[in-house]
């Protein structure tokens, strides 16, 4: 496992982070990494090289399980060896039904969510403090002088900003730039090769600003594992998936990850795992670890160490130039046009 520098600051981090999202999730009852199984994985992220962490204060039933299972595991480590990453925004239930002023991005929920955090952590500092969300009822000014406090305070050290348009993240470092705030670091979109929606704008502001760029779902939620088989060569929304996969029980696989442009991507990164002697899984990260304009850092949430095994694999694969182009230009029609969804 190498190490890059996150974007423009003086952070090093693993080519993977290693998310969370799943630790303390019941779904329909069921825990989906329950405690034991939290800490092997991040056990075996961190023997494979893994230091950079991703969660949120949302994660977990209630809310706030996964820092509580990463500040658990912490606690028998060096907590200098690790970056850790958590995030504010979304109505937060760890204290019981949210009230009026547990959630957004207002100074008083991010004041008191970032002492849970910490707490539930059990660290004195956040690494990258992400806003997990854009906030539409609080001035944006509210916001990054709010976030600019932690930094000052040394509770945080980087930001971060995850999924919005690309007019709102220029909105907000043009705010932290004239007011004198800290800005953002890091971004953390909804981006891989598959992606139905056209993420160029939004790149094209982390390039302008030098922002690493850490995906989420950089697998496109399994859908290129290639363990999906398409159905009607006619309707991309139609998909032979095993039982128990995500497309299987989950009401947005279809619209998040289903679409034409991303069957014409998997059949190349298929294409592209046949040369290397790799996995589909292997070759999407990959693909996005090897974006030249912009540090790429994707977040992998195993379930099981052999899936973590086989993403920390990716770190070792090298795309050849014309194979990470051919994986782009299959997102476009003969006329040079996105394929749609």
């Amino acid at each position: 496992m190498d190490y890059r520098r996150l974007g423009d600051t003086g952070l090093s981090v693993s080519e993977l982070c290693f998310g969370t999202w799943r630790f303390g999730r019941e779904t329909n009852g069921v825990v989906e990494t329950g405690r034991e199984e939290s800490h092997e994985l991040l056990d075996a992220a961190a023997d494979r090289g893994i230091n950079f962490i991703d969660t949120a204060n949302v994660y977990g039933t209630p809310n706030g399980k996964s820092e509580t299972y990463i500040g658990e595991w912490l606690a028998d480590r060096d907590r200098e060896d690790y970056v850790i990453a958590s995030k504010v925004y979304f109505p937060f239930d760890g204290r019981g039904e949210p009230g009026p002023n547990d959630s957004g991005l207002g100074r008083k929920h991010i004041r008191a969510q970032i002492e849970g955090t910490l707490d539930r952590l059990d660290t004195d500092y956040l690494d990258v403090y992400y806003i997990h969300r854009w906030d539409e009822e609080t001035p944006i000014e509210e916001t990054m002088r709010a976030l600019d406090e932690l930094v000052a305070e040394g509770k945080v050290h980087h930001l971060g900003a995850s999924t919005m348009a690309a007019w709102k993240l220029t909105k907000a470092q043009w705010t932290a730039d004239i007011n004198d705030y800290a800005s953002f670091d890091v971004v953390q979109p909804l981006h891989h090769a598959g992606y139905y929606e056209d993420v160029s704008e939004y790149l094209d502001v982390c390039i302008d600003q030098d922002l690493a760029v850490c995906p989420y779902s950089p697998l496109a939620g399994g859908f290129l594992t290639g363990k999906y088989e398409r159905a009607d060569p006619d309707d991309p929304d139609q998909v032979i998936a095993p039982d128990g996969s995500r497309a299987s029980f989950d009401d947005r696989f279809e619209r998040f990850y289903l679409s034409e442009r991303g069957w014409k991507v998997l059949d190349e990164v298929r294409a592209v795992a046949d040369e290397l002697d790799a996995t589909p899984a292997q070759v999407a990260l990959a693909w996005l670890t090897e974006w030249d304009e912009f540090t790429c850092v994707p977040i992998v949430g195993a379930r099981t160490v052999d899936q973590l095994d086989e993403n920390v694999a990716a770190a070792d694969l090298d795309l050849s130039d014309t194979q990470w182009d051919r994986i782009m230009d299959a997102r476009y029609d003969p006329d040079g046009n996105l394929w749609g969804h």
